[in-house]
């Protein structure tokens, strides 16, 4: 079956709640993100919600990139 739809994907098969749980919003220089610890010292960047586009350039913060808890401004807590 093919479904032609402009909806996102997200609304039209929606995730499992639980997935969301381990994910927070933090900064990393300026730049908003949604992220999700991976172990003790890092976290992995879910999405990128920054609405500069030259911030989506930047391979730091691409999603699957991981970034130690000390780079991160602010606090973020899981």
């Amino acid at each position: 079956m093919i479904l032609y739809t402009m909806m996102p994907q997200e609304l039209v098969f929606p995730p499992e709640m639980d997935s969301f749980g381990k994910q927070q919003m933090a900064s990393f220089q300026g730049i908003p993100l949604i992220v999700e610890q991976v172990d003790g010292n890092h976290v992995q960047v879910i999405r990128n919600i920054s609405s500069d586009p030259q911030h989506y350039m930047d391979s730091r913060v691409s999603p699957g990139a991981k970034i130690s808890f000390a780079s991160l401004d602010g606090e973020v807590f899981f």
